[in-house]
């Protein structure tokens, strides 16, 4: 996206929250999850809070350019099944490490 209307220039992880992807913010500590009504292990919609912080700098020219971010906190507010929607029943798995 570009600065003057149509928002900010976003780089690098930024850019992928821009598009719609939730990318490595909060990947590496996310839980598995199962349909309990379908047994589906692969595919939900979840609907996360996160709150950032984040250093932007601005070009002369006015691009901004987000160079540090650091994730405060992060809530799963709504996980669903993508095969079943709503109607289906979703838990979250515990993962043992392997010993």
């Amino acid at each position: 996206m570009r600065s003057g209307g149509a928002g900010p220039v976003l780089r690098g992880e930024h850019r992928a929250l821009a598009r719609g992807g939730l990318c490595s913010l909060a990947v590496a500590d996310s839980p598995r999850y199962r349909c309990t009504t379908c047994g589906n292990l692969t595919r939900f919609d979840v609907t996360a809070t996160v709150k950032t912080r984040a250093f932007h700098h601005y070009s002369v020219g006015g691009e901004l350019s987000i160079e540090e971010s650091e994730v405060l906190s992060s809530v799963v507010d709504e996980v669903e099944c993508r095969w079943c929607g709503p109607s289906g029943s979703v838990e979250e798995l515990t993962v043992t490490p392997p010993a």
